[in-house]
């Protein structure tokens, strides 16, 4: 919270009067006087706030993705169990949600959706209808940037104000992170980790953002040679056909055997390790 306390400190000196020339030394005390009731307003809100981002923020989490010196995301986990977990990134637009919402609830399923900041805020309703069904909510920056491309710092406020809109909104501290369009690099990872978020992308896209069709979503899921225990689906809430497919999609994979469960229980939380391709095994 340094950074933040140094904003504080940069706008009381803007608030401050400096002492000009010939002005006494009685005049100006009276004038510190007069804005001494400003000054302390703006210190006790500052540091009120400073305090609710710390307080909201996880723990930063312990980085275990290092692979030959490289950072990787979790791109699918390695289990006995025929599950998989379903995602949903939630960045622009909030016409599918509902019946998105409808359908996984008829099959009994939680999924995951990685929300932007903006989209929080434009769409408060929505997030806290997502929450309240029981899925997960995950991160996926503030303003959908390419993360590789930001300063530390900036990928840090990315992160952290997404996480401060969902959480004052829902009470809930997010702890899993999509990076942007899927791109990622060693500071991305290591700032997402030091923020306390597990990196997670995945290794099944169903690539419904193309707008190909129904047929085309489920291919590529369904007909995937990627497709097997672990893996982590990816969809977006607001493709052209994503809703058409879900149903046949889930049926699809029902009859496949696979059960699917959020990115949270699917996910190990300690003691594990990436291999070269970012599928996660327990140590």
């Amino acid at each position: 919270m340094n950074r933040s306390m140094e904003k504080v400190v940069k706008q009381i000196r803007k608030i401050i009067p400096e002492r000009r020339e010939g002005q006494s030394r009685a005049g100006y005390r009276n004038l510190l006087v007069a804005k001494g009731a400003t000054v302390l307003l703006f210190v006790l809100t500052a540091f009120a706030l400073v305090r609710g981002v710390a307080s909201v923020l996880p723990r930063s989490i312990t980085v275990s993705s290092s692979v030959n010196g490289k950072l990787l995301p979790i791109n699918s986990v390695e289990t006995d169990k025929k599950q998989v977990a379903l995602t949903f990134e939630a960045t622009y637009g909030n016409r599918d949600i509902p019946k998105i919402l409808e359908i996984l609830k008829r099959h009994e399923i939680h999924a995951t959706f990685f929300l932007t900041g903006n989209w929080v805020e434009e769409y408060p309703d929505d997030v806290k209808a997502i929450f309240a069904a029981g899925h997960d909510v995950g991160n996926i920056g503030d303003s959908h940037k390419h993360m590789p491309q930001l300063t530390d710092e900036e990928c840090r406020e990315e992160i952290e104000q997404a996480h401060t809109k969902v959480q004052a909104l829902t009470g809930y501290d997010m702890f899993l992170f999509r990076p942007p369009y899927g791109d990622y690099d060693n500071h991305v990872i290591s700032n997402a980790a030091k923020c306390g978020y597990y990196s997670v992308r995945w290794d099944v896209d169903s690539l419904d953002w193309k707008d190909y069709g129904t047929e085309s979503i489920l291919d590529n899921v369904l007909g995937s040679g990627d497709l097997k225990n672990g893996s982590i689906i990816r969809c977006q809430s607001g493709a052209k056909y994503t809703v058409e497919a879900l149903e046949s999609l889930l049926t699809g994979l029902e009859k496949e055997g696979y059960m699917v469960v959020p990115v949270s229980q699917l996910i190990y939380k300690e003691k594990y390790h990436l291999s070269g391709n970012g599928r996660q095994r327990k140590e």
